[in-house]
């Protein structure tokens, strides 16, 4: 448990999610498929600069298979732009780690010398006051 977060980024779902989409789907396939082969009957359909007569299953199957077209269209271009955009952070993550270790190593450096001790001479154990074991002093 040591190394989950509590949100799952990459995933959004995960396995349970995918399963239930497909299963989700194939339901619609079926009821679109019966009712495509119940509907067998010729309509005419106009196509404003011609009439056309084709049966009707034909129609409900292109017409399905148009949409999900369109709405897999718009998914894959989310997609797409969902994982530039996650690029983009890892990219801008990874700098600011970089500058951070850079900058937490020069304040390092700065103020310790290789001894441990402060690099201007004083030490934190001077600079900070003794308690006193007065206890009117520390009820205040």
């Amino acid at each position: 448990m040591a190394g989950k977060g509590f949100y799952n980024v990459t995933g959004g779902g995960g396995i349970l999610k995918t399963q239930w989409s497909l299963i989700a789907a194939l339901v619609i396939a079926l009821l679109t498929a019966v009712f495509a082969v119940i509907n067998v009957n010729s309509v005419q359909v106009n196509l404003l600069f011609s009439m056309v007569s084709i049966p009707l299953i034909l129609l409900i199957l292109g017409c399905t298979l148009l949409g999900g077209l369109i709405v897999g269209s718009f998914g894959i271009f989310r997609q797409y732009r969902l994982q530039r955009e996650i690029k983009r952070l890892t990219t801008q993550l990874h700098t600011l780690q970089e500058e951070h270790t850079s900058t937490v190593e020069a304040n390092a450096d700065v103020t310790y010398d290789t001894t441990g001790s402060s690099s201007t001479g004083s030490t934190f154990d001077q600079d900070i006051e003794q308690p006193s074991s007065n206890p009117d002093r520390l009820s205040k």
